[in-house]
């Protein structure tokens, strides 16, 4: 059940959920086909491939995991089996945090009373949900442990929204921010950071609270970048755009799970954790999500402006001995290297769009990096 050895609790198991949009091939389009490409892919990956809210969306996840080479495996599978699934049906499937090209506004929504009682509640904010994350789910038995462990990773939200940007087009036209994913997600009543809280029973008498004032259908929409989840023993971290490789989810994970780590540690110490101010937090935030790795971050505790590199270096550096021990320190730095070699995937997808003007450019490049093992035929190219 762990990862090597430590004095303190065990190396917490960790997956995946990562969340794709469905494009055509002809025009790079998204289109609501994501219930064909969920059905030809089932038999490949069974449970781990499901819909979402939208019918643009298909969702992939990984089994719970000791290993991050084990969890980049299945990430590769998984990637690998909806691209084949929709390439079956004449179909792509693209990671990326927002459409680039098609009518997303408002999406189709699946059928169901869930989505209709989502639909009364939150009205035209239903509009603008054909987005992808990417969840990291930690293995956090302990409740009270658990809240205690994201009062500390608050502060690292925004850090970690730098990193996997890649949401800049939001469909048709370039909004100038790295991740527009997290600025219209950002518009509900329960997205962003969670309040920092004190105890599980906290925790939950805030979310019935919420429950109780209208904002939520039910505990499942609860959607703070940072939760207990409400199906699995862990502390899910939702912050993330779907990254374009399955690499990068990797490297987040390994990431994510060991700030989980450090922070248990000082938890474990009698720490629960600083209280931030909640303008500098919302700042850092709208700063990660417009500049991305390619600019200047805000120090959530000084205020201070602060290149986003070394910003991700200083969160690194902390989540260093958690990550050495775990074996995780090399994808880490090699990530960071791609990141300064290349930029995050806004930057990239941008640069694909820069090569000769056109955004089917940027849905090529996006579908190549998606799933590269996946041998694409020459008519698949968009014209």
């Amino acid at each position: 059940m762990t990862v090597g050895q430590r004095s303190g609790p065990p190396i917490p198991l960790l997956g995946v959920e990562e969340e794709f949009l469905v494009v055509d091939t002809d025009r790079g389009e998204v289109v609501p086909e994501a219930a064909t490409v969920v059905g030809r892919a089932r038999p490949a990956l069974g449970t781990r491939v499901g819909g979402e809210i939208t019918k643009l969306q298909v969702e992939t996840r990984t089994d719970p995991c000791q290993g991050v080479d084990d969890l980049h495996g299945q990430l590769v599978e998984g990637r690998a089996a909806v691209q084949a699934a929709a390439l079956s049906a004449g179909l792509r499937v693209i990671a990326s945090g927002s459409p680039v090209l098609g009518r997303a506004v408002p999406p189709p929504i699946t059928e169901g009373p869930r989505q209709d009682r989502g639909t009364a509640t939150f009205r035209g904010l239903h509009d603008e949900l054909a987005i992808c994350a990417v969840h990291v789910h930690v293995e956090q038995p302990d409740r009270d442990r658990a809240v205690l462990i994201g009062n500390h990773l608050r502060q690292h939200l925004p850090a970690l929204l730098a990193l996997t940007a890649n949401s800049p087009y939001w469909p048709e036209r370039d909004t100038g921010y790295a991740s527009w994913r997290s600025v219209t997600w950002g518009r509900w009543p329960v997205a962003g950071p969670p309040p920092f809280l004190t105890s599980a029973r906290k925790y939950d008498e805030h979310v019935d609270m919420l429950l109780d004032a209208g904002a939520l259908v039910d505990q499942g929409t609860i959607f703070w970048d940072l939760r207990l989840s409400t199906n699995h023993p862990t502390l899910e971290v939702r912050v993330a755009d779907v990254p374009l490789t399955a690499a990068e989810s990797a490297a987040l994970a390994a990431l994510v799970r060991a700030l989980v780590v450090v922070a248990g540690d000082a938890v474990d110490g009698g720490d629960e954790g600083p209280e931030l101010v909640p303008e500098l937090l919302r700042l850092a935030y709208w700063r990660a999500a417009r500049d991305g790795m390619g600019g200047h971050g805000v120090d959530v505790t000084t205020g201070r402006l602060l290149p986003a590199a070394a910003l991700a270096e200083r969160l690194v550096a902390l989540a260093r001995p958690a990550l050495d021990e775990a074996g995780d320190g090399e994808r880490v730095e090699a990530w960071l290297g791609w990141l300064a070699a290349d930029g995050d995937g806004a930057t990239r997808q941008r640069a694909a769009a820069a090569l000769r003007g056109r955004l089917t450019d940027v849905v090529d490049e996006i579908v190549a990096q998606t799933a590269p093992n996946v041998p694409m035929s020459e008519e698949s190219t968009l014209a």
